[in-house]
Order: structure tokens, then C-alpha cells, then sequence
């Protein structure tokens, strides 16, 4: 299984990534040792996830996701009660 996830940030931004392991890749966003971008931004949490069955499958889910507006990431994901 591959999942996209996407980590909502202490400064109220949004990180959107893929992984096999939801837990273990936020573990080391929080330990500095994630993406370059949540080295700098502080993660809170992981405010949305979705399973796929293929690598493929999943990163280009994530490349749509990263194409969105902020506001589009709110309304599509559902994620206005978790910001």
C-alpha cells in the first residue's frame, strides 16, 4: 500500500507527500529528517491521508494535490475544522 498524505504546518501551510508508512514519514518530518520544506516549517499534524494501491497511483494523486490552491486543498480535502 502507498498513501498521500498532507501535514498541516505551525504556520498554517500545508506539506503533501507519499510514503508506504504514514506514521514513520511524519516521524521524521518531525525530526528534521523529512522534506526540505518541514526542516523549516514546524509540522503539527497529519490532517489527511489516502490509500492507493500503487506507487504510480499515489504519486501522481500527489502531484495533483501540490497543483492545488491553498483554498482548493481546504474544500476538496475537507480540511476547514482541522486549520
Amino acid at each position: 500500500m502507498w498513501f498521500v498524505y498532507v501535514i498541516l504546518c505551525k504556520d498554517k501551510s500545508f506539506y503533501t507527500g507519499y510514503t508506504d508508512n504514514v506514521a514513520k514519514r511524519f516521524l521524521a518530518h518531525q525530526l528534521g529528517k523529512g522534506g526540505k520544506y518541514t526542516r523549516s516549517h514546524q509540522v503539527i499534524k497529519v490532517v489527511y491521508q489516502e490509500k492507493f494501491e500503487t506507487k504510480s497511483q499515489a504519486l501522481k494523486k500527489e502531484l495533483e494535490i501540490k497543483g492545488w490552491s491553498r483554498e482548493k486543498k481546504i474544500k476538496n480535502l475537507k480540511l476547514s475544522g482541522t486549520i
